[in-house]
């Protein structure tokens, strides 16, 4: 099991884990909805595909197995907003079995974004939020935005951004 497996079955929050393959503690009536305990909520922006910069993004999170969460992202918290983008959080021993230019193309390192201090994780103590973090900065990402800034509704055109300090040196050496 990596460490990143071990430390995310380890980490609780509000009493459902973070991980969706483990078992759940019922709050309520069970649900058997996938859209159920997308409770992890992270903000960040991201660079778009022209370079500027969009958002801050709202990620609502849930583990979909012990080396990915899945992210729904949100451009506010208003509960009628759009779904403009998914984000997945791949375990890094996945993730850099791609070739280079794959990755470089599509991926970024948690763990450089983390460091530049634009991500918040919310909605929780500080303490866990920071475990939060520590687990995350172990992953890569993949952004694919569905909705593009400006337009009424989607058009089915799909963009790559990227995390606000992407570096691109060869992976390897990550």
């Amino acid at each position: 099991m990596s460490k990143i497996n071990a430390f995310i079955r380890g980490l609780m929050v509000s009493g459902v884990m973070l991980v969706g393959a483990m078992p759940v503690t019922a709050v309520a009536a069970e649900s058997s909805s996938p859209a159920t305990g997308y409770d992890l909520h992270v903000q960040a922006p991201h660079m778009m595909p022209d370079g500027t910069p969009g958002g801050p993004y709202h990620h609502y999170c849930k583990g979909i197995s012990d080396q990915i969460l899945q992210c729904l992202l949100f451009e506010s918290t208003d509960p009628k907003a759009a779904l403009v983008g998914i984000e997945y959080f791949v375990a890094k021993d996945l993730s850099r079995k791609l070739p280079p230019i794959q990755w470089h193309r599509y991926f970024h390192d948690h763990k450089v974004e983390i460091e530049t201090g634009r991500v918040q994780v919310l909605d929780m103590p500080e303490d866990k939020a920071k475990a939060v973090a520590e687990a995350a900065s172990k992953t890569d990402g993949v952004i694919y935005h569905l909705w593009q800034k400006g337009l009424e509704f989607p058009d089915g055109s799909v963009s790559f951004p990227q995390s606000l300090g992407h570096k691109f040196p060869g992976h390897e050496a990550k």
